[in-house]
């Protein structure tokens, strides 16, 4: 699970990543409610992520709105945010993938919302509705519910705890715990599958993490080109 560790630290990045490549900004004056106009809005985010000089990380996302002059400072990603981990030789090693994401500035807070999909290098898939991750805690939650494949077996609970490293993780209330052979007629993992949030973006809810990303991938492209 260390990658899957490593490409949430990459949200973190984020905070310092302003320049995004083929972007459009726009300045919002400071004589409207902060609560509800961001200050700053950010049009098709593609942009690559660097440590120590190398590239590790690439972040899509259709809409960067940042609330920087709110009580609580916050970000939003309306449209949903992609995360990509590259391995050494940039293939995209592990992903995150959500229809949207919050991230509480003083709280350090990210929450990501509406079929939340953790790909990991071990080729393990965590699914859920809505995933917290406080970097002050060093701490992964969730209290909705939450299917997890694994090599051998499909766990499937509430009330998700996870250390950041997402190493050691325990469900306070297992609902079920299949063989592999037997994830496909679990009846939760339909219920993973087809639950979105209530900002979810319009065609993807339905779709597998891979058909999502080429869906959220090409929507960018697209509207790159219209610029």
């Amino acid at each position: 699970m260390e990658k899957a560790r490593n490409i949430l630290l990459a949200l973190v990045a984020c905070i310092v990543v302003v320049a995004c490549r083929d972007e459009v900004k726009s300045v919002v004056e400071h004589d409207t409610d902060p609560e509800t106009t961001p200050t700053m809005t950010t049009d098709s985010v593609y942009t690559l992520v660097s440590d120590s000089g190398i590239t590790k990380y690439r972040i899509t996302a259709q809409l960067w709105l940042m609330y920087e002059e709110a009580k609580k400072p916050f970000w939003r990603f309306p449209q949903g945010l992609m995360l990509e981990q590259f391995d050494s030789v940039f293939n995209v090693a592990a992903s995150i993938i959500c229809d949207s994401a919050t991230y509480f500035k003083d709280d350090q807070l990210w929450r990501l919302d509406g079929n939340v999909n953790i790909e990991t290098a071990r080729n393990e898939l965590i699914l859920t509705n809505q995933l917290f991750y406080s970097q002050r805690r060093n701490e992964i939650y969730s209290d909705s519910f939450v299917h997890i494949e694994k090599a051998d077996r499909v766990i499937e609970g509430y009330g998700f705890v996870s250390n950041d490293r997402m190493t050691t993780y325990s469900l306070d209330s297992v609902s079920g715990i299949f063989p592999i052979e037997e994830r496909a007629s679990s009846p939760r993992r339909a219920a993973a599958d087809s639950t979105a949030a209530a900002d979810s973006v319009p065609g993807t809810d339905s779709l597998p993490p891979v058909n999502r990303r080429q869906r959220m991938v090409g929507d960018m492209q697209k509207e790159r080109q219209s610029l």
